[in-house]
């Protein structure tokens, strides 16, 4: 009875390797056509996206014009990946830094923000502001 159960167990195993050295899957070439627009609309979109005003901004600060730009410049030369902007809402002008999609994003930055300027904060601005 042992000797019917490793011929039949050789038997698999000769066949298992047999299937094994021919059986290949199935290779092929995929083809993507494309409009060639598809591209030049992916990039407005990003553009339009950058420009969105339903996102994040960090409010570093917020007093007379001559602190503002000094301000600016220094969070300018602290933070040069993320653009400020002197916004002027009565009777204030205001440093708006950053366009964070998500409130994560921008409490990360605000974190890294917080060690120069402890008193930024992160809001959503309703209007937009040029």
């Amino acid at each position: 009875m042992k000797t019917l159960n490793l011929k039949i167990s050789l038997l698999a195993l000769f066949c298992y390797g047999a299937f094994a050295t021919y059986g290949y899957a199935q290779q092929g070439i995929v083809t993507i056509n494309q409009d060639k627009n598809i591209e030049t609309l992916l990039n407005l979109k990003k553009e339009i996206n950058k420009n969105s005003t339903d996102r994040y901004k960090i409010q570093v600060y917020s007093g007379n014009r001559s602190e503002a730009e000094t301000t600016q410049s220094k969070f300018n030369s602290s933070y040069p990946d993320w653009r400020s902007t002197i916004v002027y809402e009565y009777p204030n002008f205001k440093i708006w830094a950053g366009s964070f999609t998500t409130r994560l994003e921008a409490d990360r930055a605000l974190k890294e923000v917080k060690h120069t300027f402890p008193g930024a904060f992160i809001f959503k601005p309703k209007k937009d502001f040029k």
